[in-house]
């Protein structure tokens, strides 16, 4: 069984879907420990109701980001961690830290990328009246919502979409693939190798498995 630790910083829906595929034996591993930059965070309640060891460290008791990202890998590594998932994890990452876990740690994000990194990414799908939206796994490196893609699901945009209906259709998206990208890897099935998304021994597209 591997060890996951998760990273948060608020709700923890992603969260919840990994500590429900564990339980339900569809993750070959559980979820050691769950951190959070925000003591406020609900996804520390959910990794309380489950029985996880849930921890959260302010930024604001540390010099700088170094410092903070120092004092959290010491903590992480305690509980010797296969995988690092980012679930909502809105920090940035410095290069001690992406470098200490390269090649086992992946985050989802609210976009099909390489299209919209950063923030706002359902507004701008509106915005731009794009017909399709969606969310993508990959492997975390020091560009930000840059790593190599392991798994993308896609979501039409309808023309009467509220930013908050969008959110919905691409969260009920991430909820599914998360748990199954996370069970790859766990499993050997998947990894990172020379900055490229491996499958089954098969290096994956630009754009990573289809998932539909």
């Amino acid at each position: 069984m591997k060890r996951i630790v998760v990273l948060i910083s608020g709700s923890g829906s992603n969260l919840q879907a990994i500590i429900d595929a564990c339980a339900q034996q569809r993750i070959n591993g559980s979820v050691a420990a769950v951190f959070s930059n925000k003591a406020g965070a609900y996804g520390l309640e959910r990794a309380r109701a489950a029985n996880i060891p849930a921890h959260a460290l302010s930024p604001k008791a540390f010099a700088d980001r170094y410092a903070f990202d120092h004092a959290l890998m010491d903590q992480i590594d305690q509980y010797q961690p296969d995988l690092i998932v980012l679930a909502g994890y809105m920090r940035i990452l410095s290069p001690a830290f992406v470098q200490h876990y390269l090649g086992r740690m992946l985050n989802i994000h609210p976009s099909l990328l390489p299209k919209y990194p950063g923030l706002h990414t359902h507004r701008q799908a509106i915005e731009n009246g794009d017909a399709e939206h969606g969310t993508t796994v990959h492997f975390v490196t020091e560009e930000l919502d840059g790593g190599p893609v392991v798994l993308q699901a896609r979501v039409p945009v309808f023309a009467e979409d509220s930013e908050e209906e969008l959110i919905a259709r691409v969260l009920h998206q991430e909820h599914a693939i998360y748990p199954l990208a996370v069970n790859w890897f766990t499993t050997g099935r998947l990894s990172m190798q020379n900055q490229q998304a491996w499958l089954d021994g098969a290096q994956l597209p630009a754009q990573g498995y289809a998932h539909e």
